[in-house]
């Protein structure tokens, strides 16, 4: 298989852009800046550059390739604006079509997937041709599967990416329905199995300092993101069964749920949006009862994304910890993305680690894959191997890997 066919004309172009010494353009005429919604606004730069720009340099370079992508007309589809490692990849995805110069639009679901498929409608009926799709509704075969007919009906290419179409007893079943179909994700138990062991060997380093009622036990709190949901599901088994078994290989107990009467072992945001005031709102009640003064205080925090460990660490801060000042008590917390705002907390000592969920590149993968679709291209062709994970079982689905992010020489 060839491999960073467009990465490699991407770098060439920008390199004699700077050689040229150039700045940015408008993005060309076609390409939209996105608003909420789907409606479109010209696009925004801060300076005005004479020709042979970086993203006319880009397109030139596609050109000389063979690659054209003038009838291009993408349209991106977001679960919501409002999650923030979502935000990043929009933020990221949006450079990287403006690189290729394509006609593009961004919508937000607003959480709702009735809203998305009405998008999707909408879009395909004004002239969209590439469809970019993070589904609201995860991991239903239902759901994806009449997005994926939508798309073979208009004979257009459909290009899911971060949330899962299908679950593991179904593998490939929607990605194997049509031959214009991909996936951009991330391999789901990856980010609980890491984050699982990261805890692990976290405790097992501090055991007795984090034990802050010396009863030999760490008690934890998790928060999971969203009910149902394949990552969701994946990193709050992980996140605890990968934890508990460095534990118990260094002689220690494994980890204790903070509320025997929840049989769950979890809470989840009953919105499902994995977000940072739900897991604040929980905590501060979790607080309440559950502290040092009663002598069975929270000593562990797991949280599924970001978002909700930044939550964790609001409520926390009210009660004295993890405020980053010095002397003040610090109960771990853990995340999942590696968001700039979870890295500031890290910085600051008020937060432990995180795993990083690559935005920039998943951002890159995809628009490789919109290169292809817009081009006429097969939608998988040129994979990265180096960069990027091809399922074993299933061609079209490709993995962004996860890393450890603790911010000690990452």
């Amino acid at each position: 298989m060839k491999k960073k066919v467009i990465s490699a004309l991407l770098a060439t172009a920008m390199v004699a852009a700077m050689v040229a010494g150039c700045g940015s353009d408008d993005k060309t005429a076609a390409t939209p800046a996105a608003t909420e919604g789907g409606e479109t606004e010209a696009a925004n730069d801060e300076t005005e550059a004479p020709a042979g720009t970086e993203a006319q340099d880009v397109t030139e370079a596609l050109d000389n390739a063979g690659v054209d992508l003038s009838t291009a007309d993408v349209a991106v589809f977001y679960y919501t604006y409002s999650d923030a490692y979502i935000s990043s990849v929009r933020t990221a995805l949006d450079s990287k079509l403006d690189e290729l110069g394509v006609k593009y639009t961004d919508y937000d679901s607003n959480n709702t997937q009735a809203t998305q498929n009405e998008q999707i409608q909408t879009a395909i009926a004004s002239g969209a041709n590439v469809l970019v799709v993070n589904v609201v509704t995860s991991g239903t075969v239902d759901v994806s599967s009449q997005i994926v007919q939508m798309a073979k009906d208009a004979d257009i290419p459909v290009i899911f990416f971060n949330r899962a179409v299908e679950d593991a007893d179904n593998e490939g079943t929607v990605l194997g329905s049509y031959d214009k179909c991909a996936f951009v994700g991330t391999d789901a138990p990856e980010a609980g199995h890491m984050q699982g062991k990261m805890i692990g060997e976290y405790l097992v380093e501090n055991f007795d300092a984090i034990d802050l009622n010396g009863d030999g036990k760490i008690s934890y709190a998790m928060f999971m993101g969203e009910q149902g949901n394949v990552e969701a599901i994946a990193r709050t088994q992980y996140g605890v069964e990968d934890a508990n078994a460095v534990l118990t290989e260094a002689g220690k107990p494994e980890l204790e749920y903070f509320d025997a009467n929840n049989a769950d072992k979890f809470q989840v945001d009953p919105n499902g949006a994995w977000s940072t005031q739900a897991a604040q709102e929980y905590m501060t009640t979790n607080l309440s009862q559950f502290n040092e003064e009663s002598g069975n205080m929270i000593e562990l925090v797991i949280c599924n994304n970001d978002g909700m460990a930044e939550g964790a660490i609001a409520a926390l801060a009210v009660k004295g910890y993890n405020t980053g000042e010095e002397g003040a008590k610090v109960i771990p917390v853990f995340g999942v993305d590696a968001t700039d705002s979870a890295k500031a907390l890290i910085a600051d000592g008020k937060m432990t680690g995180t795993i990083m969920q690559d935005a920039q590149g998943m951002a890159d993968c995809i628009s490789d894959l919109v290169a292809n679709a817009g081009s006429g291209q097969d939608v998988v062709a040129n994979v990265d191997t180096e960069r990027f994970v091809i399922a074993e079982n299933v061609a079209n689905k490709i993995y962004v890997p996860y890393g450890i992010y603790t911010g000690a020489a990452e």
